[in-house]
């Protein structure tokens, strides 16, 4: 299968007097004339959010489910120019607190809309941006701190007494706003160990918004990413700015000559953590776009029910999330009873022959689609076009089965 997906772009070479032997250089089909050219009119991520919020101010940007009486609500959000301004203001608040461009700033907790504030002001500053989280290990958020010489960090509420727990033996760290409100003793303790402590709505305070907003180059450093490697220490990962938009662009380029680009009515639910790589590109795309994402509210018990309220367009998973829904739906339509079952075989088989004929997912079997696949659809909130997966291998009988059911493009990515 590999020759369908890969050209050759140059041919092997015998070994010289100067160089060593080489096989054949191969190339996926969509690069066949040359790798993507980065565009010279972006030298930052902040330079996407920036053009989304002239082109469409008013578009929905951040939701998330307000709690009253333990309860969540319907999604509530914040706008695109609502949330560029926000950006600045917390920008122009770092600057005020002696962040400058070049120095690290980490962010630590669950996806919500102030960690993509806290990463947006980053890029507009040209700060470094240093997720930390704890899976790493229980030592990884103070070796993160220490070896990123992290001055400023962003942490969710629940978060804050891990931080506090080791802020004596950070010296770098001078600063700590927190996602939400910090309380009094919180706040004490961390003066007493000569760190300022912060509620986000009085470090937004701080800031306003005719701050002189530093130029930015490719080769400023966006992020600093660490990750396990394999013995030791976390190990961090430089990531420059032209490296991160050309991972942003390149999902662009092959999703308009795949499936379809986004669009400003895209939705995008955000659950994988913000911490790792894979879910800032995705949700940096969906920002270029001028896409809504909606978040989580950080309890795997509620995931589904989420998922219900936000009716994505777009879902991006992992193998784990993929095999556990695809298990729950095997596990309903066996239990509708032998004739129904057998109608929904029938059904399967008739519109995966066609999609192996050649035919796409919404033309395969549109009548089977209305009368079968669609209550089963409805699993992620019935309006998905646009699955993903990546972080592992996603199994072939699970991939089919979402691309039949689902009629959704599903699409696999590889990172490394």
């Amino acid at each position: 299968m590999a020759e369908l997906y890969t050209v050759k772009v140059e041919e092997a070479r015998l070994e010289t007097d100067k160089k060593p032997s080489a096989g054949p250089v191969y190339r996926c089909i969509y690069a066949r004339d040359g790798l993507m050219e980065l565009p010279s009119h972006f030298e930052s991520p902040s330079d996407f959010f920036r053009d989304t919020t002239k082109r469409c101010p008013s578009n929905p940007m951040l939701g998330r489910r307000q709690k009253t009486d333990l309860k969540a609500g319907p999604y509530e959000w914040m706008t695109y120019q609502e949330a560029y301004d926000a950006s600045i203001r917390i920008g122009s608040a770092m600057k005020s607190r002696g962040v400058n461009p070049g120095d690290r700033c980490g962010i630590y907790g669950s996806n919500c809309p102030e960690w993509i504030l806290a990463m947006e002001a980053c890029n507009s500053y040209a700060v470094t941006y240093v997720p930390l989280y704890d899976t790493l290990g229980p030592n990884a958020v103070e070796f993160i701190i220490n070896h990123a010489e992290v001055s400023m960090a962003f942490v969710q509420d629940s978060k804050i007494p891990s931080v506090l727990s080791c802020l004596g033996r950070c010296s770098n760290l001078k600063t700590i706003v927190c996602f939400g409100n910090v309380l009094t003793g919180q706040k004490k303790e961390a003066e007493e160990l000569g760190v300022s402590c912060f509620s986000w709505e009085e470090f937004l305070k701080l800031g306003d918004l005719d701050s002189d907003i530093p130029l930015k180059k490719k080769t400023d450093i966006c992020t600093i990413m660490y990750t396990s490697g394999t013995t030791g220490e976390p190990k961090g990962v430089i990531i420059k700015n032209e490296a991160f938009m050309a991972q942003v662009l390149s999902i662009d380029q092959m999703l308009e000559l795949t499936d379809k680009a986004g669009t400003e009515d895209d939705v995008y639910f955000s659950f994988l953590p913000l911490a790792h790589v894979y879910d800032q590109i995705m949700e940096t795309y969906w920002v270029y776009r001028g896409s809504s994402i909606g978040f989580w509210q950080g309890d795997v018990r509620f995931l589904m029910e989420d998922v219900q309220v936000l009716k994505p367009t777009i879902f991006c998973g992992v193998p784990r999330i993929y095999d556990r829904v695809y298990a729950s739906i095997k596990s309903k339509i066996s239990s509708t009873g032998a004739l129904r079952s057998t109608l929904f075989q029938y059904a399967y088989s008739y519109k995966l022959g066609y999609m192996e004929k050649g035919l796409p997912q919404d033309k395969a079997a549109p009548l089977f689609d209305k009368l079968v696949f669609d209550k089963i659809k409805q699993a992620l909130g019935g309006r998905v076009r646009l699955l993903l997966s990546g972080a592992a291998p996603l199994a072939r009988h699970v991939e089919e089965f979402f691309r039949v059911t689902f009629g959704a493009t599903m699409l696999q990515g590889y990172g490394s």
